[in-house]
């Protein structure tokens, strides 16, 4: 490094778990990698932090499973979801084949820190904290690099490869002029945390009641709570008032009137806006989008953080060769798209299907589900557990290192 310029022979942009990821697998494989993370630090709460059996078994591979086991976390080996008053378990991931069958939670923090101790062992991995990728570099219509902004002022930084993984709102895409095509998404969620009650229930991902649907996500000594909401339709929910709030939680799941007046003002509950949506094109000469910035996912099923994460083992798999060889990426770019893009295509429209359910109204009717409904249902999620594990634990195409 020269002043304020840099080089390097694959420059990531974002420090999330497709970046670092991404970074990690190149180093390893002996390709110079610089990540820049905008944030000084991982601490985000708004990350999502199930970690699939897909990553699980990645975790496995990369030798990291002791050191990840030593961080604080909870398994939960069923998803379970509360209809009206029937409990089902459409999801249930002892039903899989290999050593991982739960999801383990874990603040999204805690596993990025995990994989960047591990890339930092390693001399040829650069993480720069504190610094935000601005905009793509050019020579004619090859990009060159990524201009940013670091704590020491603006840096230059040349590479072969520039890599957008900056998230669903991407600076470094926009740059390149990659738009992607939104899939309308007529809900959002507020996120907030409750105390665990004395007496909890089972792990359960949701409960659907009185119209309301409310996420329950198991953290050490507290809930990461969410609500859905319709479209832009937080403003409504404030001018009710945040006793109304804390009744509907109340009201929908029980368990939690003893805690929900620890909500004491709206400053806890943040508004976070559901996109669903992926680029037609990934990749540019010398650019590669991955993870949300080539796809954002919807948090139903919590797949999002695992998909990334597959794309980044997909791409350090077909990058490395090339990179090492000084060679065009272009051809592996184009194949990294065909490869990943099918499963999210598959994905999407499931996530879409539940989204259309959720705002449709039809949760009313839990609340006064014939006998016979409810047994039918119970029957059905029964039925669906196999198909159900596979496709929400592994994915439908699960990348492993050892191809």
């Amino acid at each position: 490094m020269v002043g304020n310029q840099r080089k390097t022979t694959c420059c990531i942009a974002g420090g999330g778990p497709a970046g670092i990821m991404l970074g990690l697998l190149l180093a390893r494989s002996g390709v110079d990698v610089t990540v820049l993370e905008k944030h000084t630090d991982f601490f985000r709460d708004f990350r999502g932090d199930t970690i699939h059996p897909s990553t699980l078994d990645l975790i496995d591979q990369l030798g990291l499973r002791e050191k990840f086991l030593q961080i604080p976390q909870h398994s939960i080996t069923t998803l379970d979801v509360v209809l009206g008053n029937t409990r089902l378990t459409p999801v249930n991931f002892g039903l899989l084949r290999g050593t991982n069958k739960r999801i383990a939670l874990m603040p999204q923090w805690d596993f990025l820190t995990l994989l960047a101790e591990e890339a930092k062992l390693l001399p040829n991995f650069h993480l720069l904290m504190g610094t935000t990728a601005e905009a793509v570099t050019r020579s004619g219509t090859t990009v060159t690099g990524v201009q940013a902004t670091g704590p020491e002022g603006p840096l230059h930084i040349t590479a072969a490869l520039s890599v957008a993984a900056d998230g669903r709102d991407s600076t470094l895409r926009k740059s390149a002029g990659l738009h992607p095509i939104a899939r309308g998404v007529p809900i959002d969620v507020l996120w907030f945390r409750l105390p665990t009650p004395p007496s909890a229930p089972p792990d359960t991902l949701g409960y659907l009641r009185n119209s309301t649907m409310i996420i329950t996500i198991p953290r050490t000594g507290y809930y990461q709570m969410g609500m859905l909401i319709p479209k832009d339709g937080f403003a409504a929910i404030k001018a009710e008032g945040l006793a109304a709030f804390r009744a509907r939680i109340g009201t929908n799941a029980p368990f939690l009137q003893p805690v929900v007046e620890s909500v004491q003002s709206w400053e806890q509950v943040k508004l976070l806006s559901i996109q669903l949506d992926r680029l037609p094109q990934w990749s540019q000469t010398g650019l590669l989008c991955i993870g949300d910035a080539a796809h954002a996912m919807s948090p139903v099923f919590g797949v999002g953080v695992n998909y990334a994460v597959q794309d980044a083992v997909a791409a350090a798999r077909l990058l490395a060769p090339p990179l090492l060889a000084g060679q065009s990426t272009t051809p592996a770019c184009r194949l990294l798209q065909r490869r990943r893009q099918w499963p999210v295509r598959l994905m999407q429209p499931l996530q879409q299907s539940v989204h259309t359910f959720l705002s449709s109204g039809n949760l009313a009717a839990l609340d006064t589900m014939e006998p016979w409904r409810a047994r039918a249902i119970t029957l059905g999620s029964k039925l669906i557990r196999p198909v159900a594990a596979r496709v929400v634990g592994r994915g439908f195409l699960p990348e492993s290192l050892n191809k």
